[in-house]
């Protein structure tokens, strides 16, 4: 039998929040960002890609700056003000040296203690259901590295090129985690509200989604990705040391 979740480490004061595309950490996450910046925590935001591939019939040079100004709008709704795009493309992350190296800079120039990144596993199923649903390659690659780039960034002599000077105080390390029960949780009843008008701001790439309103699917993708049933709000982590 699963153990019952466990709180969210508290001790922290500074998180740097890393997903691949804009939109990824508005699925969930950011309702837990929502409650983090109104208990005075501060948060930034670093995106692998613009998300210039995502958006059927809109061609990446019009979509990428599209989607980081929706971003920009979106961070800014759950209180996060710092959010910065490391220009990789879109679609075809690979988990090699150049992404860590990327990383690994961008740990050492925001000086978190937390680090949050989605969900790297293979599925966004849990393995025994089958047929699963597989997860994209980009976060697949992304989450894997950002893994290796913790380590990285506190290590003096692994990219010694980069300007900024090496940062050893990362504390925890949290995925998201998509399973049930998830080992780590942050209660975001308070963030719910923020976190669909949050998504709401992903207008354009919700539109090209679905027919539906724009509200109504970000209301409905927040409840999927937060409520519990016995009728709470949570967002889980799996965590790691830092």
């Amino acid at each position: 039998m699963a153990s019952a979740p466990a709180p969210f480490p508290d001790d922290w004061q500074r998180a740097l929040v890393v997903a691949a595309h804009p939109d990824d950490i508005e699925y969930g996450p950011a309702a837990a960002v929502a409650v983090w910046t109104a208990a005075g925590k501060e948060v930034h935001y670093l995106l692998a890609t613009r998300g210039e591939a995502g958006i059927a019939g809109l061609s990446p040079a019009e979509a990428g700056p599209l989607r980081e100004e929706e971003e920009r709008r979106s961070a800014a709704v759950v209180g996060v003000s710092e959010v910065e795009f490391l220009d990789h493309s879109d679609g075809v992350l690979v988990a090699d040296l150049q992404l860590r190296r990327d990383l690994a800079g961008a740990l050492r120039r925001h000086r978190p203690d937390l680090v949050v990144v989605m969900h790297g596993g293979d599925t966004w199923t849990p393995p025994e259901v089958t047929p699963g649903a597989l997860n994209s390659a980009d976060h697949r690659a992304l989450t894997r590295s950002l893994l290796d780039a913790v380590a990285d960034a506190g290590n003096e002599w692994i990219f010694p090129d980069l300007a900024e000077t090496p940062w050893s105080g990362v504390q925890y390390v949290a995925v998201h985690a998509v399973g049930y029960p998830p080992p780590h949780v942050v209660d975001v009843s308070a963030g719910v509200k923020t976190a669909v008008a949050s998504l709401v701001e992903h207008r354009r790439y919700l539109e090209a989604l679905s027919d539906d309103p724009v509200e109504e699917q970000a209301r409905r993708q927040v409840d999927m990705a937060t409520l519990t049933e016995d009728g709470g709000r949570q967002v889980g982590f799996r965590l790691y040391w830092g």
